[in-house]
């Protein structure tokens, strides 16, 4: 199973970008990318979203997002941390960070964070801690080679590479984290994904 998911990779995360995509609110002014990484989502919300701002504590990963947005004037990258960057936004996306954090604090800044009506979009992951996270790892596990044959067909002739970006495991299984999502923003959608991941949507309170 190894050496095919190798022949056919695809990234996990990027995957979901289309997920995000598909779930903007209707107000669209500021949009918040926390940990962008390489910046591919800030350069998809810069399609949809009037200002873009992204944010990444690793220098490398701002170095390589600030040059894959050069060319789009409405996107920013910055070193400020989340706990003191400034809102309102109407959109907060995550993807493959919250682990990297302290989750219950990062929550509480989106909701400080987010416009009447903004929405929090994270995809994120979790170890295995129930039959049903086992199932779902399971599923995913067979489903991996399918998913990167249809974006891949042809086999990669450098085969699975390391990730270009700062990993750590997680810590928080999924039913942890649904606990303090649940309490931090009420009314949290929290739903396991194939691709060993999950996904956590919030709309804030009010209408902007």
């Amino acid at each position: 199973m190894a050496r095919l998911n190798a022949r056919h990779p695809w990234s996990h995360n990027d995957h979901f970008h289309g997920w995000i995509l598909a779930r903007l609110p209707p107000q669209r002014r500021r949009a918040l990318d926390v940990g962008c990484g390489r910046g591919d989502l800030l350069a998809a919300l810069a399609g949809s979203v009037d200002e873009v701002v992204g944010i990444d504590t690793d220098a490398d990963m701002r170095g390589a997002a600030a040059a894959r947005c050069c060319g789009l004037p409405s996107v920013a990258v910055s070193d400020v941390p989340l706990g003191e960057i400034d809102g309102p936004f109407d959109v907060v996306t995550m993807v493959a960070v919250l682990h990297h954090l302290d989750a219950e604090a990062a929550l509480h800044d989106v909701r400080r964070l987010l416009a009447p009506g903004g929405r929090f979009l994270c995809v994120g992951l979790a170890p295995p801690a129930s039959a049903v996270d086992l199932a779902w790892d399971v599923a995913s596990i067979v489903t991996n080679p399918v998913i990167g044959f249809v974006k891949h067909p042809w086999p990669s002739p450098a085969g699975a590479t390391p990730p270009p970006y700062p990993v750590a495991d997680p810590t928080l299984s999924f039913d942890e984290l649904h606990a303090i999502a649940g309490t931090v923003l009420p009314g949290a959608k929290m739903r396991h994904q194939l691709g060993f991941r999950h996904t956590l949507e919030w709309t804030a309170p009010g209408s902007s």
